[in-house]
């Protein structure tokens, strides 16, 4: 599932990719380049451990470093980075960055 909405994504970052390996000619994306702000901007409001009212969200769900954060990278691709996101409730987030939150959580920076 990743692969296949992932893929469908790389299309809208430039060329399509004709490959079975969506990170071949992907940019580097990492935790201290990308992940790390976009999570802090996007997302601890209401998934960060220290938050008092998390606003429904799980006490479990919680992106406080890229090891947490990487343990629900499949639940992140398909509510944040997908073709209809529904994180963040507020929205505000660009196809840019959705893109790029696909890259580093599928690619891991390589």
């Amino acid at each position: 599932m990743i692969l296949t909405l992932f893929a469908g994504m790389f299309a809208c970052g430039g060329e399509p990719i004709d490959t079975a390996d969506p990170c071949v000619g992907a940019p580097v994306v990492t935790w201290e380049t990308f992940g790390k702000g976009f999570l802090r901007e996007n997302c601890q409001g209401c998934h960060a451990s220290t938050v008092v009212d998390r606003a429904g969200a799980p006490a479990q769900v919680t992106f406080d470093d890229e090891a947490h954060a990487l343990a629900w990278r499949e639940r992140i691709l398909a509510r944040a980075a997908g073709a209809t996101p529904t994180m963040p409730p507020q929205g505000g987030t660009t196809d840019d960055d959705r893109w790029r939150l696909g890259v580093w959580l599928t690619c891991g920076g390589r």
